[in-house]
């Protein structure tokens, strides 16, 4: 396989992995890119928001994968751009997010925000000030 540009492809774990496709199609409009179901119920798939695409998977503590859930806290800060960051929060928080800080004004150039999706993990939402 020829591989013909490089990407970062994140991949969140998460306790339950159906659950947590359609917070994140609720949420922030995500579409299944693909997804993988194992007989036992896992999942895996890849999702995208637009042109920006993420995993989601069930937790596997036996490869060294835990969702915030059992590790009691995240290990990563998604970073999410868009055009209107209060409408995208919003609707964020009507699909079951935790907002850790509204969106505001930031004395750094950013309109920005930041919400903890029902799973743990931390999304800061975003747009540049011009």
């Amino acid at each position: 396989m020829e591989i013909i540009s490089t990407i970062l492809l994140p991949t969140l774990s998460v306790r339950n992995g159906n659950a947590a496709i359609e917070f994140y199609k609720n949420a922030f409009g995500a579409t299944e890119v693909f997804v993988v179901r194992d007989p036992d119920g896992a999942v895996v798939a890849q999702l995208a928001i637009d042109a920006v695409n993420f995993l989601v998977a069930d937790e596997s503590p036996e490869h060294g994968n835990f969702s915030p859930e059992t590790l009691g806290g995240t290990t990563i800060r998604m970073g999410l751009q868009v055009m209107d960051p209060d409408v995208a929060a919003a609707r964020a928080i009507a699909a079951g997010a935790k907002e850790i800080y509204p969106v505001a004004n930031q004395d750094y150039g950013y309109r920005l925000g930041r919400i903890a999706d029902r799973f743990g993990h931390h999304w800061e939402i975003f747009r540049l000030l011009k």
